[in-house]
């Protein structure tokens, strides 16, 4: 077993990864960019070494530079969490050229799965069931619309090289298409320096279901059940759970044996996920391979009591599996909810920011998996993910029910987060009854259902931010305690402020009513300028689309108009509030 791991990650990840590694007695060592010097995984690992500025193309997408310091830290192997270089061949292959241990699957493994073509044609060989699409990349969009005529609309386009939600883009007519396919390269490009794209058929309303397999380098695979991300938004999971609540004991081993086989196919060594979508007539398609170590793996951890963690450096140190297939057991049953910094009120925009007050809940079959503490500070240079909040109970209710408690008592402010949509979706009887919550979530239902107008900056922490300033007392009557919430009457001046800041922020939106000013609702670098100065346009169609935390967000037009003015180009960074384009 190895002595000193490097973890070449950041945040939630890098913490649960060094607990594991100082739990088997192992040295940890961190690397960060200079944004991230205030951070709680920092303080956390054994040794800590400054890689270079926020960006992470500048710091954590360095692999020589990852390399150079894992060597000059006396680290033995490398583990890459997920994201970043997790699932970089190219990475894999210089840590073993350096006499580094890559904890995770071989190069080729990565590289076969890494293509969503080649793992698709790979797929089709090994008789394992893919959807039907193309198994080679699609060069024009005249190719596009003549394939999607062939599959039937509607169809996704999807980057090569894509992975995490992104690159994907749903078209269901011609038109939509021609946009849809821009964007997926544009995606790609972007993401996974690749602007290869293909087409599938889009699967109306499937659920989500994916399968944890763990291989060793002696020929052993298992599998240890499914896990149902059902529940998205823009193919961003939300909340997962297993078992999955539409997964029969008999359809668990037949998507287990997919998965395994999927495994075996490509030679597979360690922790990967075999993703795939379960139709309404079951049946269940192959989607991809995640080559690495899920944002989910807690759920399994929690019914299997398995540390995948620990399995993966054991693997990777040429240890065999611990467990054979008939020693996996699922208990109970176990939920994650992603809390993110984004503001469901406002189409889920990014809300970075510091953390003024940050309290986690705890009690029996809690688990919090954090990189922050209260001050903290959310860039928008990473993804927003405050924190992953897991439970787990005896059956699903109970653990539905427990994870509603945990939300009451999760405490975040200073940036929104998601903890009012989690607790409205757990509390829907459509959750309780095991559906996929796609029209309340991807539907809009959601924000349908708000009450209240979000403010402008993103700066409140609370789902229904009050009108009043209120402070909260406490005081003891005849021996008994009261919270007394005082209310006091709004100041002229700040009501008057927050009507300009909600005006700004309809304008943002693009609602109605808007004035002929168009502003970024976030902060964020410009990826397209649609508009031309002197163009007509009509209302919903896109003006510009800025980036922001890695999730493209299109900016339309409010009405239909002349442009009168393009206030930025490709490549601009803008801030909350920033002119885009004058409409006339």
């Amino acid at each position: 077993m190895f002595s000193k791991v490097l973890v070449a990650n950041r945040g939630e990840i890098a913490i649960r990864i060094f607990r594991t590694l100082r739990e088997m007695g192992i040295a940890s060592v961190a690397v960060y960019s200079e944004a991230d010097r205030e951070s709680a995984f920092v303080a956390y690992a054994d040794e800590a070494y400054l890689i270079g500025p926020g960006p992470a193309v500048q710091s954590y997408l360095l692999s020589e530079t990852i390399v150079r310091t894992a060597l000059r830290s006396g680290a033995e192997a490398v583990h890459p969490g997920f994201g970043f270089l997790a699932e970089n061949a190219a990475f894999a292959r210089a840590c073993a050229a350096a006499g580094l241990v890559f904890v995770g699957p071989p190069p080729d493994a990565i590289e076969a799965m890494g293509s969503k073509t080649s793992a698709r044609e790979l797929m089709d060989r090994a008789g394992v069931p893919v959807i039907p699409g193309t198994n080679s990349a699609v060069d024009t969009v005249e190719e596009a619309l003549e394939i999607a005529q062939g599959i039937g609309y509607p169809v996704a386009v999807k980057a090569s090289a894509g992975g995490g939600g992104k690159g994907i883009e749903v078209a269901a007519d011609a038109e939509q298409l021609r946009r849809g396919y821009e964007s997926a390269r544009r995606q790609g490009k972007a993401y996974f320096a690749d602007d290869s794209v293909f087409l599938e058929r889009y699967l109306e309303r499937p659920r989500h279901v994916e399968v944890q397999v763990l291989a060793d380098s002696h020929g052993s695979i298992v599998h240890l059940g499914e896990r149902d991300c059902s529940i998205q938004r823009r193919h961003q999971k939300i909340v997962e759970e297993t078992p999955s609540p539409a997964v029969s004991p008999e359809l668990r081993k037949r998507i287990g044996a997919i998965g395994v086989e999927a495994a075996r196919a490509v030679g597979y060594v360690n922790a990967g996920t075999v993703e795939g979508l379960l139709d309404a007539d079951g049946t269940y398609y192959f989607l991809e391979m995640n080559t690495r170590l899920q944002v989910e793996h807690t759920i399994t951890e929690m019914v299997t009591g398995l540390d995948l963690v620990r399995e993966q450096l054991r693997i990777a140190s040429g240890e065999p599996l611990s467990i054979a297939q008939s020693d996996v057991t699922l208990r109970g049953h176990s939920i994650q909810c992603r809390i993110n910094a984004e503001d469901p009120a406002r189409d889920f925009v990014p809300t970075p920011g510091r953390v003024t007050r940050y309290r986690e809940p705890s009690g029996p079959g809690v688990r919090v998996d954090s990189g922050i503490v209260e001050g903290a500070f959310i860039s928008d240079l990473y993804d927003p993910m405050i924190a992953k909040l897991i439970v787990w109970d005896a059956d699903r209710e109970l653990a539905r029910r427990r994870m509603l408690r945990a939300l009451s008592e999760f405490e975040v402010e200073g940036v929104h987060s998601l903890i009012p949509i989690h607790r409205a979706i757990l509390e829907h009887p459509e959750f309780a009854a095991g559906g996929t919550m796609h029209d309340f979530v991807e539907g809009g239902g959601y924000a349908r259902s708000l009450k209240q107008q979000p403010s402008a900056d993103g700066a409140a922490a609370t789902p229904e931010p009050t009108r009043n300033e209120a402070r909260t007392l406490v005081t003891e009557v005849d021996g008994e305690r009261f919270e007394v919430t005082v209310l006091a009457p709004e100041h002229a001046g700040r009501r008057r402020l927050r009507e300009r800041r909600a005006q700004l922020a309809q304008r943002s939106a693009g609602g109605a009513g808007a004035a002929d000013v168009i502003r970024s609702p976030m902060q964020g670098m410009v990826l397209k300028v649609a508009a031309q100065a002197g163009a007509e346009v009509q209302a919903g169609e896109v003006l510009v689309v800025v980036e922001a935390m890695k999730m493209e967000n299109e900016i339309v037009a409010p009405h239909a108009g002349t442009v009168d003015a393009v206030a930025v180009g490709e490549g601009d960074q803008v801030s909350n509030g920033q002119e885009l384009v004058r409409l006339v």
